[in-house]
């Protein structure tokens, strides 16, 4: 449950931004969403760095190797920093060009390259907040980092609507407002988390170690890998978006945050699903292993059906809370329509997806993703858009398709597995 619940305040940042720039207007948050669409994509190795150093320090703590996983918890930041340093300046001085080159409007470019800039020059916190969660989800404490989350949220939310809107003495600072929020806000949840890490006794005070670091990066360069195919995949999708205009980019960004409320909880359950799995195999427990994989998929479908149902009743009401504007309106609603029959799917591919990677099993997790992403949602959405010119709807409607095949190969790949053979 707190791995549930900071996976959805973890994404509720950026739907607060997504939420408070569309008083601004269409290309304010476009700008914000591709902002974030960045922010996403650059995250990609941190998260294979995440995922690798939770699956190695839980099999550690299975097979009651403390202090190695205190080594590994300190060689993890140390890297963490250094990967940091590199694409924060990438990002700063890139970010704008980027957008530029996805075929945003002079305006939204404008607006985007304020927002981006401020966000990479302060990555640090973000990457931070990234790392620690994972060392603390390794150990069994997701008490913790669900804490230092919510912490976030809630600085965000006082600081963001007054330095946007220039309301309690604060300046009017538009999109940069938004920015700057993220960054203080998540500058006090890496501190909160650095604090509990320290006083609990996850870090051991040593210099890193390159064996454990190769264990990590095992496990964790091919999610790396498989988070830069999927978000790659996910501006080039974003980019045939675009091409039907800025509000269908605004609806799309609206529909894309309203769906995560859904998919970040069965995200949630497939960051446990990894974390039982690597302790369970640790303490080559495999009976218990099965047990906890069946659970988080029940878990995540109960969830995610619920949501699905939610989508399909109402979902005009929803896109109201974040616009005013009848087409944006009108175009979302019809985007939750569609995202409501993956919602399933979905569910079964996260669970299943974290499952194999706590087994160590992510070099497959990433071949299906980059296959499904690129071979399918991609390359289908291409064909809908620039070359038959087929209708939004069409587009949109090409990622059920991706979703339904992960679904399928995860799991086939999961009751084909020997757990007693997994090694990490």
């Amino acid at each position: 449950m707190p791995v549930l619940l900071s996976s959805l305040f973890q994404r509720l940042v950026a739907i607060v931004d997504i939420f408070l720039t569309g008083g601004l207007g269409a290309s304010a948050l476009a700008a914000t969403g591709l902002g974030q669409l960045q922010v996403f994509v650059t995250m990609t190795i941190f998260w294979g760095l995440s995922t690798g150093t939770t699956v190695v320090i839980a099999h550690l703590k299975g097979s009651g190797r403390d202090e190695e996983a205190k080594k590994a918890a300190v060689t993890a930041i140390f890297f963490c920093i250094f990967l940091t340093a590199l694409v924060s300046m990438a990002g700063a001085y890139g970010g704008g060009d980027l957008a530029r080159l996805m075929g945003a409007s002079p305006e939204v470019q404008a607006l985007a390259n304020q927002y981006i800039k401020l966000v990479f020059i302060w990555l640090i916190w973000t990457t931070g907040v990234n790392i620690l969660s994972a060392i603390m989800h390794g150990v069994g404490n997701t008490r913790t980092p669900m804490e230092a989350i919510i912490l976030v949220n809630i600085l965000h939310l006082l600081l963001a609507w007054p330095l946007i809107y220039g309301k309690l003495g604060m300046p009017a600072l538009g999109v940069r407002g938004a920015a700057i929020a993220i960054n203080f806000s998540e500058f006090i949840g890496c501190s909160y988390l650095l604090w509990q890490a320290i006083r609990k006794g996850y870090l051991g005070f040593s210099l890193p170690d390159r064996q454990l670091f190769s264990r990590i990066w095992q496990v964790g360069w091919p999610v790396a890998l498989e988070r830069i195919a999927q978000q790659s995949g996910q501006l080039v999708y974003s980019s045939v978006i675009i091409s039907y205009g800025t509000t269908a980019y605004a609806a799309h960004q609206i529909g894309l945050s309203i769906e995560s409320l859904s998919f970040m909880p069965g995200a949630g359950m497939g960051i446990a699903a990894a974390t039982l799995m690597g302790r369970s195999l640790g303490a080559k427990k495999y009976q218990r292993a099965h047990v906890t994989h069946v659970e988080a998929l029940r878990l995540a479908l109960v969830v995610m059906g619920i949501m699905a149902a939610v989508f399909l009743a109402i979902p005009q009401y929803m896109v109201m809370i974040f616009s005013s504007d009848p087409d944006v309106i009108r175009q979302g609603t019809v985007f939750l329509r569609i995202v409501a029959f993956a919602q399933i799917p979905l569910a079964i591919s996260f669970v299943y997806a974290g499952s194999l990677r706590g087994a160590g099993d992510t070099f497959y997790v990433f071949i299906v993703t980059l296959l499904t992403m690129w071979g399918v949602r991609v390359l289908l959405a291409w064909i809908a858009g620039p070359v038959l010119h087929l209708s939004l709807y069409v587009v949109w409607g090409v990622f059920l398709v991706d979703w339904y095949a992960r679904a399928i190969a995860f799991a086939m790949r999961y009751h084909k597995r020997d757990l007693h053979s997994s090694v990490i």
